[in-house]
């Protein structure tokens, strides 16, 4: 693994995006970097006049956006071996029939080949932090993650009831569900300079008993972290907790009612929810991250505008590759305001163009995304002080040019192509699309032979849709 490296180092000449709280864009814009930090941002005369000599390396970004690192709330780092392999199934198949065969045979090492892959994706979209939603062995994602320089809180798939989980998973207690994630916490808990932060997680409440909600709420309060939980995914949901829990309307007005619901919940998907639970949510001060490709594969209509009225911090995720295919948070934030512009029409028979604007939209990856993984005060804007997690877009390319206006030509022109460098923590971790700290080519060689030998495990059979031969 690639020993630190950090220096000082002054970027000019580019368009700088900061998302700060007056929203400053500077046209000509410089920031001084030293190790981990922003010291300085302003015009690029300024900066170059008064932080030349002091910088070790200057580089001219040539008129280029600089803009805060995205972070991608909710993705599932160990799936990404399986993409492909639950295409075209309700949410029930998905599960019970692909992916929980999959999930309990992976090894160790197969979470780590897949963090491996799903995280050189995610920085090719000019990721810097993501939220994992639950997976298999934390500490093979861990190892990932710390070579590949991404910054990330990971929650282990948590379980303790239900129908249709695998043997292996069907003897987990509580008490094995709590002790097994204070052990993560313990031994990776603010890891890798920092960047790895372990938290609780809730695969469904259909798999969970309020013992473990309740003692999950209480060991997240304890520790100081989040919890990261799936809610209100399918009316099927909401419905088994009006039938067994006795509540009237669904997932969100149960948690409510057990008093789950706190500033440290990041709620994923969230999409079956009235707007008496809204009000829940906000009240709460309960994080939602939204999966705009996923939701409309498998999920519906998600009420993402009246979230945001409402107050809720909402931000943006991709969810896995078995759900989505594209780990590209540029993919989902141009469909995030289409679709949610769509659903105008679809709930309210009238369009708006106006809902969920290219300025929310970016702000739902880098402050809101900051804030729904409780790292606001370091991360998701560029301000003096905060940690220096930044991305680099090149406009000059067919796809966006020509740029009227950088903010809307960010959400609804840039691809991840248009990705060049990513710094985290003051380091690049991609420079000129090259991914620095991994070779892709051995990585995507190790991934496709640990997920054909991980089926064969798993005995899970692709269908075979058209007349291969």
């Amino acid at each position: 693994m690639m020993a630190n490296s950090y220096t000082s180092i002054v970027l000019h000449n580019a368009v700088i995006v900061t998302m700060d709280p007056e929203r400053r864009v500077f046209r000509n814009g410089g920031i001084f970097i030293r190790h981990d930090k922003i010291v300085a941002i302003g015009h690029s005369p300024d900066i170059l006049r008064d932080f030349s000599a002091p910088a070790k390396k200057i580089i001219d970004l040539h008129a280029q956006i600089l803009l805060p690192g995205f972070i991608n709330t909710h993705v599932h780092t160990s799936q990404q071996l399986a993409r492909g392999i639950a295409d075209d199934v309700d949410l029930m198949t998905w599960l019970h029939g692909r992916i929980w065969p999959y999930e309990s045979n992976m090894t160790e090492d197969d979470s780590y080949i897949s963090t491996l892959l799903c995280g050189i994706e995610l920085i090719h979209s000019g990721v810097t932090c993501f939220a994992e939603a639950g997976g298999q062995h934390v500490s093979g994602m861990a190892r990932a993650v710390e070579l590949l320089g991404l910054r990330a809180c990971l929650a282990q798939s948590t379980m303790d009831s239900g129908e249709g989980l695998p043997a292996s998973w069907a003897t987990r207690t509580t008490d094995d569900c709590i002790q097994s994630q204070k052990e993560l916490y313990n031994k990776h808990h603010n890891k890798a300079d920092g960047r790895i932060r372990v938290w609780f997680g809730i695969r469904q409440i259909m798999n969970s008993t309020d013992c473990l909600l309740l003692e999950t709420r209480d060991a997240a309060r304890e520790l100081k972290t989040g919890i990261h939980m799936h809610v209100a995914e399918i009316p099927y949901e909401n419905q088994l907790m009006m039938d067994t829990r006795k509540v009237d309307h669904g997932t969100v007005t149960y948690l409510q009612k057990i008093e789950f619901l706190q500033n440290n919940l990041l709620s994923a998907h969230t999409v079956w929810v009235n707007s008496a639970e809204i009000d829940f949510l906000a009240r709460a001060d309960v994080k939602v991250s939204h999966c705009p490709a996923s939701a409309m594969r498998m999920l519906g209509f998600a009420p993402i505008r009246e979230m945001l009225d409402a107050g809720i911090c909402v931000s943006l995720g991709t969810d896995g590759a078995p759900s989505n295919n594209r780990m590209s948070i540029v993919d989902e934030m141009y469909l995030a305001s289409l679709i949610n512009k769509g659903r105008e029409v679809y709930a309210k028979g009238t369009t708006d163009p106006t809902a969920l604007p290219a300025e929310t939209v970016l702000k739902m990856v880098t402050l809101n995304g900051a804030k729904s993984v409780l790292w606001d005060n370091e991360i998701g804007s560029l301000e003096v002080g905060k940690k220096a997690d930044m991305v680099v877009v090149n406009p000059s390319s067919w796809c966006m040019v020509p740029v009227h206006d950088c903010i809307s030509s960010l959400v609804y022109c840039m691809r991840s192509e248009n990705v060049v460098s990513v710094m985290c923590n003051g380091q690049w971790i991609m420079k000129d699309k090259k991914i620095l700290r991994v070779n892709e080519e051995d990585v995507i060689l190790s991934a496709r032979k640990a997920a054909s030998e991980l089926l064969k495990r798993a005995g899970i059979i692709i269908p075979n849709r058209m007349n291969i031969l």
